[in-house]
């Protein structure tokens, strides 16, 4: 599988909270996706995940809210980082900052 860098972004905010975005255009798709796209999108505080949205082989687009892993629907890319900082905003902080 040949990995294409399309975006990648780390911040951290006033709040402590860690937010680190990676994607890349693959191909084939990852087992278990339609789309060409491989993605780590991650928040997280102390060392303990917040938020995480990924895709893995055999797993496909899923998303991590704190303990509980449950499946994505991928859309589109610029969806995948809307729905992202909406679960950041609701879940990630103190100070209500935008996770993008």
């Amino acid at each position: 599988m040949r990995a294409i860098p399309v975006y990648r972004k780390k911040i951290t905010r006033p709040d402590g909270l860690v937010i680190e975005a990676v994607v890349w255009r693959v191909a084939p798709p990852v087992a278990g996706c339609t789309h060409p796209f491989k993605y780590r999108l991650y928040a997280g505080r102390d060392g303990r995940c917040v938020v995480r949205y990924d895709n893995e082989r055999g797993k496909g687009d899923h998303k991590h809210l704190g303990m509980v892993e449950v499946a994505y629907a991928f859309r589109s890319l610029d969806q995948l980082m809307a729905d992202f900082s909406a679960d950041v905003n609701r879940l990630g902080g103190h100070d209500g900052e935008s996770g993008d």
